[in-house]
């Protein structure tokens, strides 16, 4: 259920800009093994800098708690302790943990923080020209289930009851730490910015001039036209998709976003796009209606009218609510 993020950008110059005793500043940084782009609006250079220090901070901080892939963090404690005993944990990784799973209950099962434990059969570096066999994919999530994930909220646990389990947070993790630094730099009074985890895209406030910020949502079957520009003042967006790293096989495309139930890919959209309040939920959509595909995927979003959505089709069409329309400025 890992994600890709090639479908969006932020359609305005990122420089420096003084306007009305206000400074823009943005810096380019890989956290959480993936590229950040942080943009504040603030008061005058130095202050600019000094918090986009925080932010890295705080994102730093983030993925100390929750990275499975360094030994130190409580979730690698976790899965280390697999099948054993239960793990003492913080509060804000067992919230996050009990978000992941409100996501598992309500997409059947679609969306797992346990598909990190599957076996990787599947190829998607143009070396795969058959599937692999019936019996090597029913084998291959054997591992995977949060069913098997038990939280114990008076004890502040998380058990992963089958020893080979693990879990990680690949799929809602940078949505998560977007949201967190946008709110830690408002607790400062950061006027505005963007936090920018890679395509998960949390923004407040607006550009020095006024305007809000704009999003542009690349459309992967028409490079030279995007499938949407949205207009943001505070509010989140996320893209999950298949376009830059799929297997192509008798002819028809398998995206390496996996489904946890079945060990197949998913298949029938090639991205996905969710804006909202905050980017931990649209992420959690976003990843989901991947595999969910678009019938499902569209009962289930629409039971959140605070989200929206665009849907890009394996054959390029486009499915969209109206409520995604740029506003008009």
């Amino acid at each position: 259920m890992s994600k890709t993020h090639f479908f969006i950008k932020i359609v305005l110059l990122l420089c420096t800009v003084s306007i009305s005793a206000q400074v823009q500043r943005t810096r380019l940084v890989t956290l959480m093994g993936s590229r950040f782009q942080i943009t504040l609006v603030d008061k005058d250079s130095l202050s600019a800098e000094k918090n986009i220090d925080k932010a890295i901070d705080e994102i730093t901080r983030i993925e100390n708690l929750i990275s499975e892939w360094r030994p130190e963090t409580q979730i690698s404690q976790v899965n280390k302790n697999a099948g054993i005993q239960p793990v003492k944990v913080d509060p804000e990784v067992f919230k996050l943990t009990q978000k992941a799973l409100y996501f598992s209950e309500i997409t059947d099962g679609a969306f797992d923080i346990s598909i990190v434990a599957m076996d990787k059969i599947w190829k998607f570096d143009d070396s795969m020209n058959e599937l692999p066999g019936e019996q090597a994919i029913k084998e291959s999530v054997r591992n995977v289930g949060y069913h098997n994930i038990v939280l114990d909220s008076t004890n502040s646990t998380i058990f992963l009851k089958k020893q080979g389990m693990k879990i990680g947070f690949g799929s809602i993790g940078k949505g998560y730490a977007a949201d967190q630094a946008r709110e830690l730099m408002k607790s400062y009074g950061v006027k505005a910015g963007i936090i920018d985890a890679s395509g998960d895209i949390s923004t407040w406030g607006t550009q020095p001039d006024g305007k809000p910020w704009a999003i542009g949502i690349n459309n992967p079957f028409n490079s030279h036209k995007m499938a949407a520009i949205i207009y943001f003042t505070e509010n989140s967006v996320t893209t999950s998709g298949s376009y830059e790293k799929y297997a192509e096989i008798n002819g028809k495309r398998y995206s390496h976003i996996m489904n946890p139930k079945t060990g197949y890919p998913s298949t029938g959209l090639t991205s996905v796009t969710v804006t909202g309040p905050n980017a931990t939920m649209a992420n959690g959509f976003s990843t989901s209606i991947m595999v969910l595909g678009e019938k499902d995927g569209l009962k289930l979003i629409k039971k959140f009218p605070e989200y929206h959505y665009l849907f890009i089709t394996d054959k390029g069409k486009i499915i969209k609510d109206l409520k995604y329309k740029p506003l008009r400025h």
